[in-house]
């Protein structure tokens, strides 16, 4: 049985660019998929497809039950969603804001200040609802405009890139209102660049990159995809070099890497913490000093690198398409992966 939202075959195009290339999606009833994927990937037009803001050129798409395409006004009445820019009127109190929200989805007059008020409430807005949005922070119109998502406590999210621009503080709150959401039960798709976000509050991550899923699975499933440990070894002294490299491959499952500048060594191992302490005797035992040494875990970073050739966050060109769904701002794509580049 599919899950809260479902696509399968999605296809989009503008012009010459194919924003979307055959997406399939399948996120469970009252968890979080993480939509990872660089600028231009198509994360944007997924969202916008499946919420009924682009009509998809092919492909099926069910949201809360409801197929997007032939009943679009039954999916808006059950899902929310933020946007990569806040919509809210400048002009308007942040309380007027949340109120005409309500009364647009036909809350009555006193219903729809009610939940205006329990809103600035919860997201740390009441001490300036009074004000026109106008004077508000970049962080305090993010946490009004995921509020008015939040107006009729939809089953079913879509947050595309809600903390993009905001702080650490601000960024961490919205986290954790994202997981009292969930918790309570809102299925949510989040599309986002920072993969500390995807490692933290996502069940299952998608990796989109050129309008294509290239992988799919856990945060630990894709991290052992790309590889299991390595011991990271800084030497004191630039001679120790040679001996340091020559030990450490007596140890490793794969080829030692050297960094020469920053005398860093890094080789691929098994064996954990007990094969850390290992090396370590090891090297003080030959005199060889270091500065530091460590047994590092893949990170989300390395998932993105090792599948797409690049960082979640790469240079931008402009493409054909003009704006990313038809919307918010010019759309542009990433520079070919290496292994593409080389084709």
């Amino acid at each position: 049985m599919p899950g809260a939202i479902y696509a399968e075959g999605l296809v989009k195009t503008f012009g010459d660019v194919r924003a979307l290339d055959g997406v399939d999606l399948d996120v469970p009833e009252g968890t979080v998929l993480g939509l990872l994927g660089p600028n231009g990937a198509g994360k944007t037009t997924a969202v916008r497809c499946l919420t009924t803001l682009l009509r998809p050129d092919s492909g099926k798409a069910i949201v809360a039950g409801i197929d997007v395409v032939k009943n679009p006004n039954e999916v808006r009445r059950s899902i929310g969603l933020s946007g990569q820019f806040a919509a809210v009127d400048e002009y308007l109190t942040g309380r007027e804001n949340l109120q005409m929200v309500g009364e647009l989805y036909q809350l009555r007059s006193k219903a729809a200040k009610t939940r205006a008020g329990e809103l600035l409430e919860r997201f740390g807005l009441a001490d300036a609802a009074d004000r026109p949005t106008k004077t508000y922070s970049g962080g305090m119109r993010r946490r009004l405009d995921l509020a008015a998502a939040l107006v009729v406590s939809p089953p079913v999210m879509f947050m595309d890139e809600p903390t993009t621009g905001l702080d650490p503080r601000n960024r961490q709150a919205l986290w954790e209102v994202i997981q009292e959401l969930v918790s309570g039960g809102t299925t949510l798709l989040l599309t986002t660049q920072y993969l500390e976000e995807a490692d933290r509050l996502a069940h299952d991550i998608c990796v989109v990159d050129h309008g294509r899923v290239i992988a799919r699975g856990t945060s630990d499933q894709l991290k052992a995809s790309t590889g299991g440990e390595r011991v990271e070894v800084v030497v004191h002294e630039r001679e120790h070099i040679t001996a340091a490299s020559e030990l450490l491959s007596g140890y490793g499952k794969g080829e030692t890497t050297v960094e020469e500048h920053t005398r860093r060594l890094t080789v691929p191992v098994t064996g954990g913490a007990k094969l850390l302490a290992e090396i370590i005797r090891e090297l003080d035992a030959r005199g060889i000093e270091i500065d530091d040494i460590g047994l590092r875990r893949p990170t989300l970073d390395d998932v993105f690198i090792s599948l797409t050739g690049h960082a979640a966050e790469e240079e931008k060109v402009d493409d054909e398409e003009g704006q990313d769904a038809g919307g918010q701002g010019g759309r542009s794509r990433t520079k070919k992966s290496k292994k593409e580049a080389g084709k």
